[in-house]
């Protein structure tokens, strides 16, 4: 196995150690592509049990995402091809007051990455990244149980070090609430 990958995958271990001792409430996969990058990821996440209500039909709610993921550029370059990612997100979404139906759902969130650098031109100035994502997505099931979205994803150090070049990820997220 990868060390980087046992690292990363250690550290997701004791970020999740650090959240509050209760239940996971759902699992996500995502698959995304980008900049010619890439990527997948898996996530656990919590729900805050928490909802604002917006109009008699909606309401404003949340969770926290942790997830493990891995980026694949296309450069020939050794070294440069590959990245993993470690990332801790509180997401905001709104949906409607029953468990299935259309949902948006928006996030500022931390990533750490392996590598400052991927297909030779695309440099990141510091393992430490900023993750902002929009989303849309439609809840379906008897219960609800199933999640199935689209994500809008930039990642970026928001200038703390140039460079600072940023990447883009069109994703589709398909998560399990248990």
């Amino acid at each position: 196995m990868n060390p980087n990958l046992t690292k990363l995958a250690g550290a997701l271990l004791l970020l999740c150690a650090a959240l509050p001792a209760h239940a996971v409430d759902s699992v996500s996969l995502e698959l995304g592509s980008g900049n010619h990058t890439d990527m997948g990821r898996v996530g656990l996440q919590w729900d805050w049990n928490k909802k604002w209500p917006v109009g008699d039909a909606w309401a404003l709610s949340g969770y926290w995402d942790a997830s493990l993921g891995y980026w694949h550029g296309d450069s020939s370059v050794s070294g440069a091809r590959d990245i993993y990612d470690i990332g801790f997100t509180p997401v905001f979404r709104l949906s409607q007051n029953k468990p299935t139906g259309w949902y948006a759902e928006a996030a500022i969130g931390l990533h750490l990455l392996s590598r400052t650098r991927i297909n030779d031109r695309r440099k990141f100035g510091t393992a430490f990244q900023f993750g902002d994502h929009i989303g849309a997505g439609y809840r379906f099931g008897a219960r609800g149980e199933y999640d199935l979205g689209y994500r809008f994803q930039h990642l970026s150090n928001a200038d703390i070090k140039k460079p600072n070049n940023g990447i883009n990820f069109n994703q589709i997220r398909f998560s399990y609430h248990f």
